[in-house]
């Protein structure tokens, strides 16, 4: 062997050519990319429902005077009896599609508005995001196909107070 050569070992034939990966990195870095797509491709829930029909009832909750529920609430009596409020008033009723990161406004009664948008969307549960921008207030609700949310929505003034309930699939 003359100097200066380099040594190169013998390569069997089941040695990957060089410059080449090898067949379990290559199924590792095939597998990652698996997974990075499937991370940042839209969930099957996100492709199947593009919109969700929802049903929003503002509701005025109040300490003073007798205690009293308006008969259109009665379904959320177990929910509105738990709060401190003792006298429940639907002032507004909306029914709406809301489509995937698509804000949706829904006016309430002290001139302020109560933004939905759908964040996530599965077989049977959706996430929402709540906000009263006035309020600089956001929430994220993850709601049940046959469950509701009610969410105070503004803050207490004069013993008074506005919440939402919000349903998804009506």
């Amino acid at each position: 062997m003359a100097a200066g050569t380099a040594v190169r070992p013998e390569r069997s034939a089941a040695s990957p050519p060089a410059g080449s990966l090898g067949p379990a990195r290559s199924r590792r870095t095939n597998g990652a990319f698996l997974l990075l797509a499937l991370v940042l491709a839209p969930s099957a829930g996100q492709a199947a429902e593009s919109t969700v029909p929802v049903r929003v009832r503002i509701i005025k909750g109040s300490r003073q005077g007798p205690p009293s529920m308006d008969p259109k609430l009665r379904d959320l009596e177990a929910q509105l009896g738990r709060l401190a409020y003792q006298r429940w008033e639907e002032v507004g009723e909306h029914s709406r599609s809301v489509a995937f990161k698509k804000p949706v406004d829904f006016p309430l009664p002290d001139g302020s508005v109560l933004t939905l948008t759908l964040e996530d969307a599965r077989k049977d549960t959706v996430t929402f995001q709540v906000g009263v921008p006035a309020r600089r207030t956001r929430s994220r609700l993850t709601i049940s196909k046959d469950q509701r949310i009610v969410h105070q929505v503004t803050d207490e003034k004069d013993g008074a107070a506005y919440f939402a309930s919000v349903r998804p699939w009506p």
